[in-house]
């Protein structure tokens, strides 16, 4: 099975994995330039027992927000009538090249927080997200779907 069916999987079955096989599967995946992250993207957790899950879980995370490079909203959530949000916890981000476990890919800077996502590509509307965060034992992993403009 290859990583982009492997990930597949692990999205629709929400199992538990391990930090090493995301890993693994990451390092099988395509790196991605900056302008492939612009738009509205939806999002979840891998299940590897990092607190961030339960952190995003509680905040409302839903996805992301790559307006350009200079302008991105790492935390967007849903409002009472279910609009999405910036919310401003973590505040804002930028995008850039980054290398990461053998590749330069796009890579999202928290502008105030040790804190970069980096992206690997699934297909054309799905990437895999790695956030590595200073002081963690492992990194955090997930999922972003893009959403269709309206």
């Amino acid at each position: 099975m290859n990583a982009t069916d492997a990930l597949s999987e692990l999205i629709a079955s929400g199992r538990e994995t391990t930090a090493e096989a995301l890993h693994a599967l990451y390092d099988a995946l395509p790196p991605i330039d900056t302008a492939f992250m612009r738009g509205e993207w939806e999002g979840g957790v891998f299940h590897t027992g990092h607190p961030g899950e339960q952190q995003l879980a509680a905040i409302g995370w839903v996805g992301k927000s790559f307006h350009h490079d200079d302008d991105v909203d790492p935390i967007v959530s849903r409002d009472e009538h279910g609009r999405r949000v910036a919310s401003p916890v973590l505040g804002k981000a930028s995008l850039r090249l980054v290398h990461y476990r053998g590749a330069a890919t796009a890579t999202m800077i928290y502008d105030k927080h040790p804190i970069f996502d980096h992206f690997r590509k699934l297909d054309d509307q799905r990437v895999l997200g790695v956030m590595d965060r200073k002081g963690d034992a492992a990194p955090l992993f997930f999922y972003l779907r893009r959403l269709q403009s309206p």
